[in-house]
């Protein structure tokens, strides 16, 4: 009886743990190759998969907040955002708190540049840029942008995370600035082995780390 009752509390710790852990799920981003890019066009790509994140956690009321982060050092600058389709309803509201970061609905170009050059073309729903001057406004390294999209009924941060896994939802940048004065385009990395994934919030690693704990407290147990 008192086996049932460690394995029931060990089984709510691993429901609470996984609840936890889907407070925040982070997207890296591959670059987009096109036909006559060289060491230059590599190298820029290569800076953008390094340090381009988007985090994606919950928002308001049946809302999904995308927090967009240049985390690195090299010059580079995201300066469009687009969204392909997935469980997104509308628009909600750009976060612009981040100093020296303005972004606005409706992208020039409309879709991402370089999107044809995907399996299946981008075709982008929503999208966004920087307000001029364009590269000072974008969000440069050590900054980020928040956009709020309202669900499409019956969705939450599962289905979201689902459809970007799934491809039925992508997200495209393009980023300007680069030391070389180029710019390339990317789209959303997927989760399994690409360098990506779920990140636990603090509250799930140490529920985690209870959990295994009860596992090895329930092994020593059975051998007593």
């Amino acid at each position: 009886m008192k086996k049932i009752k460690w394995y029931a509390m060990f089984l709510v710790i691993c429901f609470l743990a996984a609840q936890t852990a889907m407070a925040q799920v982070t997207y890296s981003f591959l670059h987009i190759v096109e036909a006559n890019d060289g060491s230059t066009q590599f190298a820029d790509g290569h800076i953008g998969e390094n340090q381009l994140f988007v985090d994606i956690s919950e928002g308001g009321t049946n809302q999904v907040l995308f927090t967009f982060r240049n985390t690195g050092q090299e010059a580079s600058s995201i300066a469009d955002i687009y969204f392909d389709d997935g469980a997104l309803a509308s628009f909600a509201f750009l976060d612009n708190s981040d100093p020296g970061v303005a972004f606005a609905q409706f992208a020039s170009p409309g879709n991402l540049p370089g999107g044809n050059n995907l399996a299946v073309p981008f075709a982008a729903t929503y999208s966004f840029d920087s307000d001029p001057p364009v590269q000072p406004k974008g969000i440069n390294p050590g900054e980020s942008l928040g956009i709020t999209f309202n669900l499409l009924a019956g969705n939450d941060l599962q289905d979201v995370v689902d459809d970007l896994d799934d491809g039925t939802l992508r997200i495209g940048l393009h980023v300007q600035g680069f030391a070389s004065e180029g710019s390339e385009a990317f789209v959303n990395n997927g989760r399994d082995g690409n360098g990506s994934g779920v990140v636990p919030a603090p509250g799930a690693i140490l529920l985690g780390s209870i959990g295994i704990f009860f596992i090895g407290l329930i092994k020593r147990k059975s051998y007593l």
